[in-house]
């Protein structure tokens, strides 16, 4: 516990990132029209990589809900008055044509695959199971994906909002999650492959000027003796 204290001492509060590479001077917000939950795994609270995180920190409207097997959640207290919850999940039926978001709330699992399967399973019969096309290639370059389809929690919003059509935050929440995803890359001292990683990303150009800056701070010394 010292120890876990201590390594989280040497990080930002808010973004969880080593304040070497601290992300929230480019903090923008994004608000759409869709009611966003997320229903984290306990390991995920102290998970820096955890992109449920993400979300909750950029999405000012989202919240947030830890899931135990010891402590169990009421569906009232995640359902949101006039929406139709949506639980996504890969075993999910297709989203309806003819829902808008302004009539849906989101639950996203926020946990590694076994851990999103306990929690998929705790929730069934909160709302409607969806599962979205999702295709391509994870940017999620923190942890391996261990098959080809899986991708993070955040990118499993991202879909929903292109689904939704809702372009402006897509791009938005796009460039928080790339500039998250190369950070930590840093942080962990891969700047080979986080410069990879940058290259591909809008995130280069979005944010030229916040990154140059950067790359130029360095830690305080401490002072003389």
């Amino acid at each position: 516990m010292r120890r876990l204290t201590a390594n989280f001492a040497q990080r930002c509060p808010r973004c969880l990132l080593t304040r070497r590479w601290c992300v929230c001077p480019a903090h923008r917000e994004v608000r759409c029209a869709l009611a966003v939950d997320v229903l984290m795994h306990p390991r995920e609270q102290f998970r820096p990589t955890s992109t449920g995180h993400l979300i909750r920190r950029v999405l000012p409207d989202s919240r947030q809900h830890v899931w135990t097997r010891e402590r169990s959640l009421a569906a009232d207290a995640v359902r949101r008055p006039g929406r139709e919850l949506w639980v996504l999940h890969p075993h999910g039926q297709p989203p309806p044509i003819e829902s808008s978001p302004e009539q849906v709330q989101v639950l996203l699992l926020d946990g590694v695959w076994s851990e999103a399967t306990a929690m998929a399973q705790a929730v069934a019969g909160w709302g409607r199971l969806v599962a979205l096309p999702m295709q391509g290639t994870s940017r999620f370059w923190l942890r391996t994906q261990q098959d080809g389809g899986r991708f993070s929690t955040v990118e499993s919003l991202l879909f929903l909002l292109q689904t939704f059509g809702l372009r402006e935050a897509h791009d938005e929440l796009r460039l928080q999650f790339e500039l998250h995803v190369y950070a930590s890359l840093r942080a962990r001292g891969r700047r080979d492959l986080a410069e990879h990683f940058l290259d591909g990303s809008p995130a280069a150009k979005a944010f030229a000027g916040f990154l140059a800056q950067l790359h130029a701070r360095r830690p305080l010394a401490p002072p003389p003796p």
